[in-house]
């Protein structure tokens, strides 16, 4: 049994001024021998030892029910004597170190959280020669965050033999609890911490250029105060192999979700998807379709000019082909418009898709936005003409998918102004749409590297790739299959194989990073649905039952990683603040990532995906959150004038839970196209999945 140590240190800053030494911990539970005070046979120890200015005694119970488990309850008192300092506890389990640590804070910390290479700037972990930062103040050996930057309040690393887990209440007897880790100055050890109050440290990152001061708020005791603190540590074998750790790491996470819904129960009610449907079509025609110019605008603001359509600081007179705007968004009108009957929401998404269709790159691939000053251009991917693949393969991929709701025989051709003279109406158009989908995956075949790689951008104007780094590229592993189903062409399966094959290997090591176009090389939430999307895809088009279960064991490995992200908990808020007001719920949305820490409502991209991954590998807990998840975000779409400050119809993106980006408690005042895309998307596919309308009414429960 791996040994391990328990340390309580007390501070009244940055070091500690006193330490206790427990010299037991759960590895002795575990073999009934505490060799402290007492081991009575059952499972059970007490621990007890004393620093300079204060005791600590620790009470171990073995959990039954999960095997590895241990539940510590900490008592620590300020012994009597002369006034006791303000001070704030942090617990140590120290372990032996064994290679990488790969650390683990969900939501918030992801192996080194990014690689050297990347241009962004927040915590990052590196120790040794690796700590010369080249002038970045976010480079440690050692970190501690807020319990609210987590979506499940807990660490995990690896060291000698095991996968550990340190599992904290994130309120308690001292308010908002944290989370940490290091290693020892030797590098022989390493230490999941937790603390009471928080401590953030060695800088604060709040999403701001540079460094904040360290946070580290402290404890008035008194003499004879005695303060507890409840643990659960978690001792899991894993013996180095990827697989052992995604299963002990599996466990772990469940287990913390699981503790935490015990006392909470769901997020809420389920929503009302077909009204919820209804006001996302709304919002997206009355806020952000520019009929004059075929666009959805990405955002806009809440407060509205007194002139009828007049800007307003906020809004932003641009479409991202996908992403932030452009096909998804447009295909979930087209596609909510013909369920419906709804003409404006029919013609709306048609016409977006036409412009984005009919304006393809000189390489044959999407341009990666459309600005009103500049028109059809480059996205936000540095360097010269340069396109995202992430962001081009969600629009090929819901392009396609928009074929498939044009060309079917019940879809109505649309009468008026902007489909009147086009041939064969609606699947006239489509097949333009489909067009310029076999445009672009011929580009990626074309371009695909033998070994399965797929660049991560390249020149829009030359087609050169212009980078090859993180798995951005995987998310064309989808929208290749879908396309050759579509298409009728067994090579574009083949390359969406290749990819999945040199991809795999990064699913399986949890080394995910690049989606999104703003956060470079660092891991997210959207490398998750990326990684869900391609996997499921993948063993949905296997040929046999052998190829089948390879994609659905990836499948499970990125939709645990992916779920990593969704809060497990509900953040408490200052009553006063706009989101203590309205009652507002963390349970079921998902950190952005480590980059950007806010929740929001991307998840939804691939609750298709997740609900049949849940039917294909008899695993109801994936069906569980997903539900959950989009419970909580229809919930966040303003249902009538001045709900969340904003218009009836309108969606942000942006809720803060921590410290980041703005005040605690408040929300982005900007609407997102996105937002309310993916909204109407997930609504509209609820219509066709029942397992995920037990207790929550669909869309296609009603008209429009």
């Amino acid at each position: 049994m791996t040994p391990v140590q328990l340390l309580v240190r007390l501070y009244d800053g940055r070091e500690p001024i006193d330490t206790i030494d427990l010299r037991v911990g759960p590895a002795d539970v575990a073999e009934e021998r505490v060799g402290a005070q007492r081991a009575d046979g059952t499972g059970a120890g007490l621990a007890s030892a004393r620093g300079a200015r204060f005791g600590a005694e620790a009470t171990w119970r073995v959990v039954p029910a999960q095997p590895g488990c241990t539940e510590v309850e900490l008592r620590i008192e300020a012994m009597p004597g002369e006034p006791p300092p303000e001070a704030g506890i942090e617990v140590a389990l120290r372990l032996p170190r064994a290679g990488d640590p790969d650390w683990l804070i969900p939501g918030v910390f992801y192996g080194a959280n990014r690689p050297l290479e990347s241009r962004g700037r927040y915590p990052r972990f590196a120790e040794g020669d690796a700590l010369d930062r080249h002038g970045d103040p976010f480079v440690a050996a050692g970190w501690s965050f807020r319990a609210d930057r987590a979506a499940t309040p807990l660490v995990i690393a690896t060291a000698e033999g095991v996968t550990a887990g340190l599992a904290v209440d994130p309120v308690g007897q001292l308010g908002l609890a944290g989370l940490g880790f290091g290693v020892s100055p030797d590098g022989a050890w390493v230490e999941l911490r937790a603390s009471a109050p928080y401590r953030e440290a060695p800088v604060v990152y709040d999403g701001s250029e540079g460094p904040l001061d360290a946070d580290l708020p402290r404890h008035r005791w008194v003499a004879g105060q005695a303060v507890t603190f409840a643990l659960r540590v978690h001792l899991l074998p894993s013996e180095g192999d990827v697989g052992g750790r995604a299963a002990a790491e599996r466990r772990i996470l469940r287990d913390g979700a699981t503790r935490l819904a015990a006392g909470s129960g769901p997020s809420g009610p389920g929503i009302d998807a077909a009204a919820t449907a209804t006001v996302a079509a709304d919002g997206l025609l009355a806020w952000h379709l520019r009929q004059d110019e075929a666009a959805l605008y990405e955002t806009i603001a809440f407060e509205r000019p007194a002139e009828p359509g007049a800007a307003a600081p906020g809004d932003r007179a641009a479409m991202h082909v996908a992403w932030l705007s452009g096909v998804p968004a447009a295909t979930a009108l087209l596609v909510h418009g013909l369920r419906t009957g709804r003409q404006d929401a029919t013609d709306a998404g048609a016409l977006v898709l036409d412009a984005i269709a009919g304006n393809l790159a000189p390489c044959g691939t999407f341009w990666g936005q459309w600005t009103a000053d500049a028109g059809w251009g480059k996205g936000w991917t540095p360097g010269e003409d340069a396109v995202h693949a992430r962001t081009l393969a969600e629009a090929a991929l819901f392009l396609a998918r928009a074929v498939v709701a044009a060309d079917d025989p019940r879809a109505p051709d649309p009468p008026g102004p902007r489909t009147e003279g086009v041939p064969g109406a609606l699947r006239g158009r489509a097949a333009r749409w489909l067009a310029a989908v076999e445009s672009n995956v011929d580009y990626i075949v074309e371009h695909q590297r033998a070994d399965g790689a797929i660049p991560a951008a390249w020149n829009a104007r030359t087609g050169d790739p212009q980078g090859w780094a993180g798995t951005a590229g995987l998310a064309w592993v989808p929208a290749l299959v879908e396309a050759a189903a579509r298409l009728g062409r067994p090579d574009l399966l083949a390359a969406a194989r290749r990819a999945g094959a040199w991809f795999a290997p990064l699913i399986r090591d949890g080394r995910l990073g690049g989606a999104p176009e703003d956060v470079d090389l660092g891991p997210t939430s959207e490398d998750g649905y990326v990684a869900v999307m391609a996997a499921v895809a993948l063993a949905e088009a296997a040929a046999d039952d052998d190829e089948r279960a390879q994609w659905l064991g990836l499948a499970r490995r990125a939709a645990d990683w992916m779920l990593s992200f969704r809060y497990t908990w509900d953040v408490p808020f200052d009553a006063a603040s706009p989101l203590g007001r309205m009652g507002f719920r963390t349970r079921g949305l998902d950190q952005a990532s480590p980059a950007n820490q806010h929740v929001h409502s991307y998840g939804l991209v691939c609750l298709p995906e997740m609900a049949r991954l849940a039917d294909l590998v008899a695993d109801p807990w994936y069906l569980d959150w997903t539900r959950e998840n989009l419970a909580a975000c229809g919930r966040l779409i303003a249902r009538s004038d001045g709900e969340f400050g904003a218009r009836r119809g309108m969606m942000a993106e942006r809720f803060l839970q921590t410290r980041y980006g703005g005040p605690r408690g408040s929300l982005g005042p900007l609407s997102h196209a996105w937002c309310l895309g993916l909204l109407l998307w997930a609504c509209e596919a609820a219509a066709l999945l029942p397992q995920l309308t037990d207790g929550v009414a669909t869309a296609g429960a009603s008209g429009g």
